[in-house]
């Protein structure tokens, strides 16, 4: 079984074969309660985080972990994964979330949380939807003011950016006072800017002078005022906390430039800039088995959280790999909750921060074009990702599940611990009734024939 959600509708980059499925319908799309006291919301799994966050930050709160798309589902993050700047406090999307409610394939209805089915609890996250259909999750929220102030920090030199970011997000010290929010963004392998953020009010002058209205359909795309900060030097703003959260929308982090590389001209942006971003279920509707090849050969798009303490061999092996910049790095706490945990293999000793449950990992997001690609040279994809597929096993880290993957299933073992998914599949009535996680998140087509058939420049 699976959901009759139309697969142009997912985030994912993939086209799961429904047609080999039998499809229900899971149309669940309201926010159902708020609890103030015990800082929760429980959802249906279709709400958006543009539904949550136009309902929650009114109100002085927002979820502990925020995805920076609109599109994106709460149910979708649920089953997958999700990590966003607050992350060096707050972990993974699945550390947020206190409860699932589940349709099993046997047809009851179970609650999971970390102390009834803690065993279901445990395996949800990263089992996109292998395990079950779900209905309701609550998750933790954080109380919140209605600014951040961000500050903009341009770093020359890897070393010393790297060592910055270790810095402020705590992977250094676990008592270290980390602000609210940590990102930065590498431009190239010696230049990027870091931004720290915290909650704060407007209330003088001075304040309201340094209020920016980020997501405003005229303003530059945010990856391009960022930038700016390379010339410019250090300086603050203050952001409405909901443009925050949403700052990477209308561009799709960067990726947008690839489709339309005179998106951010002014001219553009005043006259056109409301018609953006292209809705992401709209691209992958239009996406033919031509365009669907070409995507995965010639562009990269990859989320993977790697231990923070290999940053540099990080930065270093996506220019050797793929010379795809700008580069995302959000840094993410991933807990240690011992052995028979879920999907995620605890942290190594070496990798943890000294006297903390955690070690801290980070997101590094490679979107666009490579660049052998736009020299025109040619590119292996398939050999490419297949080296980064490696190089993320052999540090320990793990690839986000809504990308193409280029492992075999004996590879994806090494890279996830599903010693504890196979034991749920047989106890809840999954393994009969739905397909195998592998199944779910492996590419429709065959990658090594497709990647010998685009080797060649365009």
């Amino acid at each position: 079984m699976c959901t009759a959600r139309p697969n142009w509708l997912s985030l994912s980059l993939t086209f799961f074969q429904k047609n080999q499925c039998h499809k229900v319908p899971v149309s669940l799309y309201n926010i159902l309660s708020l609890n103030k006291k015990e800082m929760t919301v429980r959802v249906e799994p279709m709400v958006t985080v543009a539904e949550i966050t136009e309902y929650l930050v009114p109100k002085g709160y927002t979820l502990a972990v925020t995805l920076e798309i609109g599109d994106a589902t709460l149910g979708g993050l649920a089953m997958g994964v999700g990590m966003t700047t607050h992350s060096h406090k707050a972990g993974l999307y699945q550390e947020g979330i206190t409860a699932y409610d589940v349709v099993l394939g046997d047809g009851s209805l179970v609650r999971a949380t970390a102390t009834e089915n803690e065993d279901l609890f445990r395996a949800l996250p990263w089992s996109h939807g292998s395990l079950g259909f779900l209905v309701a999750l609550e998750l933790k929220l954080v109380k919140v003011k209605p600014y951040v102030k961000l500050n903009y920090v341009p770093v020359k030199g890897m070393a010393d950016y790297c060592e910055m970011i270790r810095m402020v997000s705590g992977a250094l010290d676990k008592d270290y006072p980390a602000p609210d929010y940590v990102e930065a963004t590498i431009f190239s392998k010696q230049e990027a800017v870091i931004m720290t953020g915290e909650y704060t009010d407007c209330v003088t002058d001075d304040d309201k002078r340094k209020v920016n209205h980020i997501t405003r359909w005229y303003k530059p795309w945010f990856y391009k005022h960022v930038e700016s900060f390379l010339k410019k030097g250090k300086a603050q703003e203050l952001i409405p906390l909901r443009e925050y959260l949403l700052r990477h929308n209308r561009a799709i982090f960067w990726v947008v430039e690839d489709m339309i590389p005179f998106g951010n001209n002014p001219i553009f942006r005043f006259f056109f800039g409301w018609l953006l971003p292209p809705k992401p279920a709209f691209l992958k509707f239009t996406t033919t088995p031509g365009i669907r090849a070409m995507t995965f050969t010639k562009q990269v798009f990859q989320d993977i959280v790697l231990p923070m303490t290999e940053l540099e061999k990080q930065i270093e092996i996506n220019e050797k790999l793929f010379d795809a910049y700008p580069i995302l790095v959000y840094p993410c706490r991933v807990y240690d909750h011992g052995p028979n945990s879920g999907q995620l293999r605890p942290p190594r000793p070496d990798q943890m921060v000294p006297g903390a449950k955690w070690g801290m990992f980070n997101d590094l997001g490679v979107y666009g074009v490579p660049g052998p690609v736009k020299r025109k040279e040619p590119f292996d994809a398939v050999k490419a990702m297949r080296a980064m597929e490696k190089f993320t096993r052999d540090v320990g880290g793990y690839s986000f599940l809504y990308a193409d993957i280029f492992m075999d299933f004996k590879e994806f073992n090494q890279m996830f611990d599903l010693t504890l998914y196979e034991k749920v599949r047989k106890k809840y009535s999954a393994s009969d009734a739905f397909p195998h996680l592998y199944d779910k998140v492996k590419p429709e087509i065959d990658v090594f024939k497709v990647g010998k058939e685009y080797i060649n420049p365009l």
